[in-house]
């Protein structure tokens, strides 16, 4: 045995040795995340409504305002004004046949994908509209955006668990990979957050979420909708207040 092996196995023993002797302690810990916008200078907050497309399985806009009103309740210390939720759609498409004879008039814009719903986006900058909302209700902070809910599909291999009987009768687990096709909902969220005092924008945030199933299950819409929006909601509501995440630490003594 050479000196440095000799000294390398005295080292380990050591180690072990000390660690023998430690004690391991588990400590809470509690982390704030600093929220992205500052709202100090608001009392109350507006959901007004979104510019939604995709899916007609479920009316994005009226869901999206109700959930956030409801997360801004228990989780907020704005006071959440109740009000209609507005159209934005809606809202756009009279702009844009004001001018146009009756006959021409009354097509309802139909957002199918993204590229439909930048058409409408320039609503959130347009300041005279919304200084005129937060004109109705006391220049609050005024929650809007856009929500695209749409279905989605795709083909690959997925990783599933397939059960074995063994010679003598145990039956046993393994992973094994098996081509599927798959079908889902995608969630494409803007927040957009406007000043209801100046009409400003104040802070917007993009967000993306999918998820998939097996074609042959059958996932009610609203159900998928609500699993994605339990994806983005810890995010929205970091935007406007600390958030803090809860966990343990190791500590050796």
């Amino acid at each position: 045995m050479t000196a440095r092996i000799a000294a390398g196995i005295v080292s380990l023993g050591l180690s072990v040795g000390t660690l023998a002797c430690m004690d391991f302690y588990e400590v809470p810990v509690d982390v704030p995340i600093q929220a992205k916008l500052d709202v100090s200078m608001f009392k109350r907050v507006l959901v007004a409504g979104f510019l939604a497309g995709g899916s007609r399985a479920i009316d994005p806009n009226t869901e999206t305002a109700r959930l956030l009103r409801s997360q801004l309740r228990t989780k907020s210390d704005l006071k959440v004004i109740d009000a209609d939720v507005l159209s934005l759609v809606d809202e756009m498409d009279r702009r844009a046949t004001a001018d146009l004879p009756i006959s021409a008039a009354g097509n309802e814009g139909k957002i199918k994908n993204s590229k439909d719903m930048e058409a409408y986006e320039a609503i959130f900058n347009d300041k005279e509209f919304w200084k005129k909302i937060g004109e109705e209700y006391q220049s609050p902070l005024i929650v809007t955006g856009s929500v695209l809910f749409t279905e989605v599909s795709k083909s690959g291999m997925v990783s599933t668990v397939a059960p074995t009987a063994g010679p003598d009768g145990i039956t046993t687990y393994r992973e094994v990979q098996q081509f599927r096709d798959q079908k889902g909902f995608a969630l494409d969220q803007k927040f957009v957050f406007i000043d209801g005092k100046t009409g400003s924008l104040l802070h917007s945030e993009t967000l993306h979420s999918d998820t998939y199933y097996p074609s042959t299950q059958n996932t009610p819409a609203l159900s998928a909708y609500f699993e994605l929006m339990d994806k983005v909601l810890p995010t929205f509501l970091t935007t406007l207040n600390t958030q803090r995440i809860r966990g343990t630490r190791i500590l050796i003594k």
